[in-house]
């Protein structure tokens, strides 16, 4: 395995034990099932580390193809959760596809320009965004726009590292921007257009639908620049934090470990993808080259997304801080992303 990144995963897990611990009120429920994740999630990334990518990429059709069926199963027969469809109950375990798809979307995209790769042309580009925006639709419709939006920019991450042209990069963004009013009036539910509004002015609604970023702020606030200590952190303890052990426990971190504290954390995940990068740049074919800087950008969406919506830069939205919050299938689906990047790592020594 490459030791820089497990030890760098290790520094943040043992980070989140004490963190969890604080944020669930003392108790050792979640912290006995972190470690219980955790645990599976280290045995997952050896094997997937030692595996080949090549090999792994002749997983990536049946994978995208069970994803995109427990999908559809979310829909018709899944758990709803605070308005939200986003759980599959199995009888053994309760899991969340769109993790699945998280990993299973990367790898088939960049399976498929693999397979096309001495004669690329504009149609496989589009059948590319079909591929993308499949899932996409599944997901919004559970509804959870956050997820969907990330895992949709996991595909188009592959689709950018596969050498899109730069005339349809910027074609494409000018096309979103202009049918953004369309997607603001005809695309999104009442409650995603009131976080939006929201996020500029939380004040309006100090009990309602501003009171998840104005609690988090002023946690993260309160803990100054050394922070209020471990288990000190009153807000976290008084349950004024929303969500505080899993989308906002960057909020309780913030409290009791302060500026400096957030400035440690922010360190580490720099060098994960720095790392990320180094290796995306030494990969030697299409489909680990694609796939880990595909992986890497995904890993960066998340810790901006979820530090930026704690901290009020950025709209609520439903997502984990990786490898921190607690959730079972989002601890492996992060570990196996980062197995990936040490088994494409692998590719170059040997």
């Amino acid at each position: 395995m490459d030791v820089w990144l497990f030890y760098a995963m290790l520094a943040i897990y043992v980070m989140s034990l004490f963190l969890l611990y604080s944020a669930d009120g003392q108790d050792f429920g979640q912290l006995e099932n972190k470690t219980l994740h955790t645990i599976m999630g280290f045995v997952l990334l050896w094997g997937i580390a030692k595996t080949p990518p090549q090999i792994l990429s002749n997983f990536a059709p049946p994978l995208y193809l069970l994803a995109v069926l427990l999908l559809l199963g979310v829909h018709f027969f899944g758990i709803t959760v605070n308005g939200s469809t986003r759980w599959l109950n199995l009888g053994v375990a309760r899991i969340q596809p769109s993790e699945i798809m998280k990993i299973a979307l990367p790898m088939m995209v960049a399976w498929y320009f693999q397979k096309h790769e001495l004669g690329l042309r504009w149609y496989h580009y589009f059948c590319a965004l079909l591929l993308i925006m499949v899932p996409g639709a599944l997901i919004l419709k559970q509804p959870d726009l956050g997820t969907a939006t990330l895992i949709m920019a996991s595909g188009l991450f592959v689709v950018f590292f596969a050498g899109l042209p730069w005339k349809a990069i910027f074609a494409a963004i000018i096309g979103f921007a202009a049918l953004l009013p369309l997607v603001w009036l005809y695309g999104m539910h009442d409650y995603q257009r009131t976080r939006v509004l929201t996020l500029f002015d939380p004040t309006k609604d100090r009990l309602g639908a501003g009171y998840h970023i104005l609690q988090s702020m002023t946690a993260i606030g309160s803990g100054g620049v050394w922070g209020k200590g471990w288990l000190g952190g009153s807000q976290t303890h008084l349950d004024y934090i929303p969500e505080s052990t899993t989308d906002f426990i960057f909020a309780v971190y913030g409290e009791e470990f302060g500026l400096i504290g957030n400035l440690l954390l922010l360190a580490v995940y720099t060098f994960i993808l720095s790392r990320g990068l180094y290796i995306t740049l030494r990969a030697p074919t299409l489909y680990s080259r694609t796939l880990a800087g595909a992986i890497t950008m995904t890993l960066f969406c998340y810790v901006f997304v979820n530090m930026g919506m704690v901290s009020g830069i950025l709209p609520v939205v439903g997502v984990p801080l990786p490898l921190v919050s607690y959730g079972g299938t989002a601890t492996l689906s992060i570990m196996v992303m980062i197995a990936m990047l040490m088994g494409i790592g692998n590719m170059r020594k040997r």
